[in-house]
């Protein structure tokens, strides 16, 4: 009988990739994948560290489970992911009845880490090496990418397939953990990932988000030839099948001329532009140590909005991060009314051991000025938004049909006409009536509603 596998996952799309080619290379190796953590022999955690929220809900929830390890200590449960590159031993001694600590660099090596946990020989930890210690070549080969191969029978839906043309970070944003637990910036080749984009054309995809941590500082060489993400772009464009490219996360500094022009003039590069912004003060910034300055940041906005009048661009936000007075505060939500970003993501500032905003500031903004300074900044971006979702009533829109809406979910729709969800090519979330099978179709729908986050349409 096959072994059973449950994966949480918390963070971004990085995350949600390297869980499923995980589970990938473990149903490969006589796995199934099961939804209820409790009727599964593994359990593993794939986890981010980015805020320290993100990591409070893992060492809940392995406390959670100590009770089911006491009763069947047969059962296998492992930390993957950033938090097991950050806190490597440390998860050991809060949570004894962890059996494996594998960090991000090292995932492609958990099916033999789950073998030797299998035959006894104890707590097992595969972490890379620390890049303050070690030369770069030796850390950039402790930080392996998984094989993206053969995975279809572990995506989540035939129509949508996530691509990571890089990964690692040399920004060094002095608030950011990325840097440490995920290593060295390095870009694939283009012909890999041309060669992996045509195999899941020929599975049906239809929508391909290229994932980096800054993805639009990709660039590789090959011969004599430098590949940037535009010329990338163009090479992807001309497969046949997939109807829509995406591209996240943009480093502003990074969002050159011959990028936009590929949004712009390439028919299947959606205008949907994700650039976080982090705040409207220079001053703020330079503490940060973005490496841009607002006018700067402003000065990209306008270019873009020059040449792709129509793209929807979204942010991210910090709010009260160290020494942040409250005229620091009015720039970024000066940029934010400025901006007319089509969504931000806003965050109260939270200090993460291991950076330099942890050695060299005091985390000074108390909590009560940052949920103010928070909830403000939301309250203003949320008009925005709103503002513009109301501007595609009584508009049609082509949507890809992704599933079910969460309502629907909610409601254990079991009947074939349901409450659907899919997106724009702009990233729009829209949900219609409809019948099952136009998931993963893309269709026509006529807006008659709309909210600050989701458009309400018709299926024509």
């Amino acid at each position: 009988m096959a072994k059973q596998l449950h994966i949480e996952t918390v963070g971004c799309q990085m995350n949600v990739l390297d869980s499923e080619l995980v589970a990938a290379s473990l149903v490969r190796a006589g796995y199934q994948l099961v939804d209820n953590p409790r009727k599964a022999d593994v359990i593993l955690f794939n986890t981010c560290s980015v805020r320290q929220h993100a990591e409070d809900k893992i060492y809940s929830a392995l406390g959670r489970l100590k009770h089911l390890k006491d009763h069947h200590p047969e059962r296998i449960i492992g930390v993957i992911g950033c938090m097991a590159q950050k806190d490597q031993g440390l998860i050991f001694r809060r949570a004894p009845h962890v059996d494996l600590v594998v960090s991000p660099g090292q995932l492609g090596r958990v099916p033999e880490v789950l073998e030797r946990v299998a035959a006894g020989a104890g707590p097992q930890m595969e972490v890379s090496l620390d890049r303050t210690w070690a030369v770069r070549l030796s850390v950039e080969r402790s930080f392996l990418p998984l094989d993206p191969s053969q995975r279809a029978p572990t995506r989540p839906a035939r129509h949508q397939a996530l691509v990571r043309i890089m990964f690692g970070c040399n920004k060094f944003c002095t608030y950011c953990i990325v840097p440490s637990v995920r290593g060295p910036e390095q870009s694939r080749p283009v012909d890999e990932i041309e060669a992996e984009v045509r195999q899941l054309a020929d599975q049906g995809c239809l929508e391909i988000p290229l994932l980096g941590q800054t993805v639009n500082s990709y660039k590789h060489r090959a011969g004599e030839r430098t590949y940037r993400l535009s010329d990338l772009l163009d090479r992807l464009n001309d497969i046949e099948g997939p109807r829509r490219l995406k591209f996240v996360t943009n480093y502003p500094r990074h969002m050159t001329r011959d990028l936009i022009e590929a949004v712009r003039d390439l028919p299947k590069v959606s205008p949907y532009l994700h650039v976080p912004a982090q705040s409207g003060s220079d001053r703020i910034l330079k503490r940060m140590k973005r490496g841009y300055t607002a006018g700067a940041y402003r000065e990209m906005l306008a270019q873009i909005r020059q040449t792709v009048p129509d793209a929807a661009i979204t942010s991210d936000f910090i709010v009260g991060f160290c020494g942040e007075t409250e005229e620091d505060f009015q720039q970024t939500v000066d940029l934010v009314r400025d901006g007319r970003f089509k969504n931000s993501f806003i965050f109260k500032y939270s200090t993460r051991p291991g950076t330099k905003s942890a050695e060299k500031y005091a985390d000074d903004v108390p909590y009560d000025v940052k949920r103010r300074r928070n909830n403000g900044l939301l309250a203003i971006q949320n008009a925005i938004s709103l503002e513009d979702s109301q501007s595609f009533v009584g508009r049609t829109v082509e949507i890809l049909v992704e599933g079910p809406s969460k309502t629907s979910l909610k409601r254990a729709e079991t009947g074939p006409a349901v409450q659907l969800a899919g997106r724009t090519v702009c990233d729009r979330i829209v949900v219609c009536e409809g019948d099952r099978g136009l998931i993963g179709r893309v269709i026509s729908v006529e807006i008659y509603q709309a909210t600050a986050f989701t458009l309400f349409g018709r299926f024509q």
